[in-house]
């Protein structure tokens, strides 16, 4: 049985929601233009191979090291300024990026920890803030037009970037980097929630407190288990084992490239789904959606035509929207408001923060154990993980069971 919803659509009309939208994708082209910019530096020659990995890799020592700080700053402060000052560290770090790149590497490479500091400081704020600001009953719509744009700017931004590289340095490019980062501080609308203030406790007390709360919900620490597996396992072949198909077996970069834009266009395919569909056992969709990633490390074991790789791709894509979607909003309607950002800091650093192992151990794995056995484990971790997941009895709704 599925509900097809036909709520008004208030949230798109609502200034609050569209100055938290337009914020949220101005942080969302930032944090995705800023790796691609520097790769184009690599290709013009202002940085080289190595620098780009330093300057990869302290943006990500900035991100992990920002987001648990935010989750609490944002519980005991007002989310609308822990959001300003997290962008607008990006915002005063992009030009110091712009002037050290090709420069001092030590200077880059604070700069660049800054600039990701401001994109983890922001993303558990912009979460609480979204509760703040969203009605209940609007949240998955909302929730849906915030990954929409992440995804059309996906689809849509390297072309653009690739052709404004053509008339702009690099350096011209970072700094409108930092504008976008601007945007997000300045835009947002303020919140509803009541501050908390100082708790009293120390920073890790207060964290702690946060993970007591996740653990209340049983249906997130099992969904969270299987998101972690599946962006450890799956995002890891796509990111390492895809290149090399693409290459070796195809003789071509097309099947890399179709599959990636295949991935995107599934994602918005999903994201336009699941903006109105209300499904009867949300919690059991969104882990089964979750689970068609392991299709994308199936596709890439045997020799199959390259139309069956973009295809297991667009199932891929249009799987994890029918995941991320009712997860935030479930996480934004469960969690107790004065901790919701903390749990949020959570998901985002046992995730996202954990890629980075997939990625660096996928490559050892390869060469010890081969390609099709790391593409079979793969496979298998992705439907395991989010079946396994769904044997919690509170997953079936992503809600205790009443």
């Amino acid at each position: 049985m599925v509900h097809d919803t036909a709520r008004s659509p208030s949230v798109l009309r609502s200034t609050a929601f569209l100055r938290l939208w337009t914020a949220t994708t101005a942080s969302g082209i930032a944090t995705w233009a800023l790796p691609f910019v520097l790769g184009l530096a690599v290709l013009s020659r202002s940085l080289t191979a190595v620098e780009l990995g330093v300057l990869l890799a302290a943006r990500t020592a900035g991100f992990l090291a920002a987001v648990p700080v935010s989750g609490v700053l944002a519980d005991r402060y007002a989310r609308r300024q822990v959001v300003l000052v997290s962008g607008l560290t990006s915002a005063l770090a992009a030009p110091v990026l712009a002037m050290s790149v090709g420069g001092s590497l030590v200077v880059a490479g604070l700069a660049a920890a800054l600039m990701g500091a401001g994109q983890g400081a922001c993303r558990p704020a912009f979460q609480a803030l979204t509760a703040e600001v969203v009605a209940p009953d609007q949240r998955q719509r909302a929730n849906a037009a915030m990954t929409l744009s992440v995804r059309v700017t996906t689809l849509v931004a390297p072309g653009l970037t690739a052709l404004l590289a053509l008339f702009l340095t690099t350096q011209v490019l970072l700094l409108g980097i930092g504008a976008l980062w601007l945007v997000a501080a300045l835009v947002p609308p303020a919140g509803t929630g009541v501050v908390a203030g100082a708790s009293g406790s120390g920073f890790v007390a207060d964290f702690l407190d946060g993970v007591r709360e996740a653990r209340r919900h049983p249906w997130f620490l099992a969904g969270l288990g299987a998101l972690t597996a599946v962006i450890a396992t799956g995002y890891s072949a796509t990111g390492v084992v895809l290149p090399l198909v693409s290459r070796d077996r195809y003789g071509t970069e097309a099947v890399l490239a179709g599959a990636l834009t295949a991935y995107t266009l599934g994602a918005l395919a999903g994201a336009l789904l699941i903006a109105r569909w209300r499904p009867r056992f949300v919690g059991w969709t969104a882990l089964f959606g979750l689970a068609l990633y392991g299709f994308a490390p199936l596709s890439l074991l045997l020799p199959v035509h390259p139309f069956v790789v973009v295809g297991a791709y667009v199932v891929a894509g249009l799987g994890i929207e029918l995941f991320n979607v009712p997860w935030f909003t479930a996480t934004q309607r469960e969690v107790e408001p004065s901790k919701l950002a903390r749990v949020s800091s959570l998901d985002f650093l046992m995730s996202y923060g954990l890629a980075p192992v997939g990625l660096a151990l996928i490559a050892p794995a390869i060469s010890a154990f081969g390609a099709a056995a790391v593409l079979v484990a793969c496979a298998v971790i992705c439907f395991a993980a989010p079946a396994l997941a769904a044997l919690v009895p509170s997953s079936r709704d992503f809600a205790p069971r009443t």
